[in-house]
């Protein structure tokens, strides 16, 4: 979610938010607090940030704030506040205290995400079904956007328009391309430019207990010649990336994701228990533990819930 004074320039935004270091969010994370400023990281001068020098300083930001909602689990979130020039500098003091909200709301944020793999939550309109209200249990066929250097849409696959109606829609006048397309092709310049090394990727909630997986490549090899365009792949989804997100979200120790991986296989508890190298009792402790995290109360619910089969 994002209130910026110029939403046209939003592509251009996340592009040079992707491709500057100073502040990123996927540096906060090591450290012990991972709230800071633009002018303390670049020690008063913000022309070191690329997304400064070449966006905001026309826009009169004079710092900006960077949050990052991260625990042992994973990443939930990131934030950017932005102060104009008659506004002055962010003070220790707001860093404390922005600080302290961050180690609130980041197990808050985890918990909003454990929630989604739960079909009783609100189900968006293209998800329904008109035959008794029952979400839809398909979801469309792969779609892929073209976009050129700047991020701009340059072609597209029939089916692209049914997935960008699941995914929230951009501010205007970008509505018809949600900021998840732009942010997974930002990430892929990153990390071409050397910028970041994570895959350029992301997971996104629709609703109804359905994620869908959106995926940022070159459309060929980059050569001598004009540099091949960028496409955005949206599908359902997998098997495997839902359960990672899940085990995520839930806390689950690594030996009860281990324990749900057998299970996602169709391991049963004694060959679970000689995989692992620990007792049968061990293996129905871990689970119940896993059941209590997760708020149901058999194998076949939890499995039905983070591989999305349930009824």
């Amino acid at each position: 979610m994002a209130r910026i004074p110029y939403p046209e320039d939003l592509p251009l935004l996340i592009r040079l938010k992707y491709l500057t270091t100073v502040g990123r969010w996927t540096t906060l994370a090591g450290r012990e607090s991972p709230v800071t400023t633009l002018l303390s990281e670049t020690g008063g001068n913000p022309s070191q940030s690329l997304v400064w020098d070449r966006l905001m300083n026309r826009y009169g930001v004079s710092d900006v704030l960077y949050a990052g909602f991260t625990d042992k689990y994973g990443y939930w979130g990131w934030l950017d506040l932005w102060r104009t020039v008659d506004q002055g500098a962010f003070t220790a003091e707001e860093v404390r205290f922005v600080a302290a909200v961050v180690r609130r709301v980041t197990p808050a944020l985890r918990r909003s995400v454990s929630r989604q793999f739960s079909r009783a939550g609100p189900v968006p309109s293209p998800l329904s079904s008109p035959v008794g209200g029952r979400p839809r249990a398909d979801l469309p066929q792969q779609g892929v956007l073209i976009l050129d250097e700047d991020m701009a849409v340059v072609g597209d696959t029939v089916s692209v328009d049914e997935w960008l109606g699941l995914l929230q829609a951009g501010p205007s006048p970008f509505q018809r391309v949600p900021a998840e397309v732009l942010n997974v092709a930002a990430q892929l310049l990153a990390v071409e430019a050397g910028v970041d090394r994570h895959p350029a990727w992301s997971r996104a909630y629709l609703g109804a207990g359905q994620w869908a997986i959106l995926r940022a490549s070159r459309m060929g090899p980059a050569g001598s010649g004009p540099t091949p365009p960028l496409a955005v792949t949206i599908q359902a989804c997998p098997p495997e990336e839902r359960l990672d997100i899940f085990a995520r979200s839930f806390g689950l120790t690594p030996r009860q994701r281990e324990l749900l991986d057998l299970g996602a296989g169709g391991v049963d508890t004694v060959a679970m228990a000689t995989a692992l190298g620990i007792s049968t009792y061990t293996v129905q402790d871990q689970f119940k533990q896993v059941f209590d995290a997760c708020g149901v109360h058999s194998r076949a619910t939890l499995l039905a819930m983070a591989l999305g089969t349930a009824p």
